[in-house]
């Protein structure tokens, strides 16, 4: 049983051998271990400190963001013929001890992805603002994916082989969030299990501040309810305005009906025909968003069976090679 750490780091000169010192050497159930670092466009010397501690690194000539280099990193690790993934980050942020934890479940076969639930309440750097919206987008996300998971926002998470073959990430801001409820709707099992953090020593870099987190998060839950369940996304409203104007053309036509004639009240007949326009075009994009998600769920089908034929040949490929 291989377990392949990959940490996306950009500009961790400093943090990143900390870090790596933190990490296990040993874990029960795991055979061997091994270190990927993916560089997302460093000006620093991130990408020979990473070589010098020992890590396979991949280096992007430009930044491209953390959810990019968190798809390179699960793209590399399977490479690597991992069994098991886990990411963390290169700041340190999250105890290397507790990696122990992330895995039982996989290894007991009981679940698909582990995330790690930080203990968000006794985290100082957390102000109680923040505190407050990473409830709610967890909230938000164990509505969205019918799952249990604590702590939504966390990278500290270990998952399957299988599960990272499954994964698509398509985001330019983070992955948490949308692999979450991607995994939920391709039928993988997740749970939270509780971890420890280390004590900060710089403030982080994917979030400028209250309202960035605020909009960026609010952004990312919006497409991913908008991808994984269009139908929904857009039938809602479309009863809803549907309902507004039944009541509206309910209301004129009383009015008609009593005989107080259409004076005074043509608006109202003007605003239940925008209405029931918007609703019929929302209907219309409810039902061509639910096609584009089937198509959708046949493509990645096909492109699990590629993968899965790509990195088969790969290891074929490497054992001839040593033959």
């Amino acid at each position: 049983m291989k377990l392949v750490i990959q940490i996306p780091c950009r500009d961790e000169e400093l943090d990143l051998p900390r870090t790596v010192a933190d990490l296990p050497s040993k874990v029960a159930g795991i055979d061997e271990i091994a270190l990927v670092v993916i560089d997302d466009g460093s000006k620093d010397r991130t990408s020979l400190v990473a070589g010098g501690l020992g890590a396979h690194v991949r280096r992007l000539s430009i930044p491209r963001g953390l959810a990019h280099a968190f798809a390179i990193g699960l793209e590399t690790s399977l490479a690597c013929d991992a069994d098991i993934i886990v990411n963390t980050d290169g700041d340190n942020q999250y105890c290397g001890e507790d990696i122990a934890l992330l895995v039982v479940p996989i290894l007991a076969g009981e679940a698909d992805i582990v995330v790690g639930a930080r203990p968000i309440a006794n985290m100082p750097h957390f102000s109680p603002l923040k505190r407050t919206l990473q409830r709610l987008g967890s909230w938000t996300v164990r509505r969205l994916s019918g799952t249990q998971v604590a702590d939504a926002t966390s990278g500290f998470r270990a998952m399957s082989r299988d599960a990272a073959l499954q994964l698509n990430v398509f985001s330019g801001y983070t992955y948490t969030l949308e692999t979450i409820v991607q995994a939920a709707h391709r039928g993988l099992r997740i749970v939270s299990v509780p971890v420890r953090v280390n004590a900060t020593v710089r403030q982080s870099r994917l979030v400028r501040g209250n309202f960035d987190y605020v909009w960026r998060t609010g952004s990312e839950l919006l497409r991913v309810l908008v991808v994984y369940s269009p139908f929904r996304s857009f039938m809602l409203p479309a009863l809803g305005l549907l309902a507004v104007a039944l009541a509206i053309g309910v209301r004129f036509l009383f009015y008609f009906a009593s005989g107080d004639g259409t004076a005074g009240h043509i608006q109202s007949l003007i605003l239940a025909a925008i209405l029931f326009g918007a609703s019929g075009i929302f209907m219309a994009v409810a039902f061509v968003g639910d096609l584009i998600a089937i198509n959708r769920r046949l493509l990645e089908d096909l492109q699990l069976e590629a993968r899965r034929a790509r990195l088969m040949a790969a290891r074929r490929h490497q054992g001839n090679d040593r033959a």
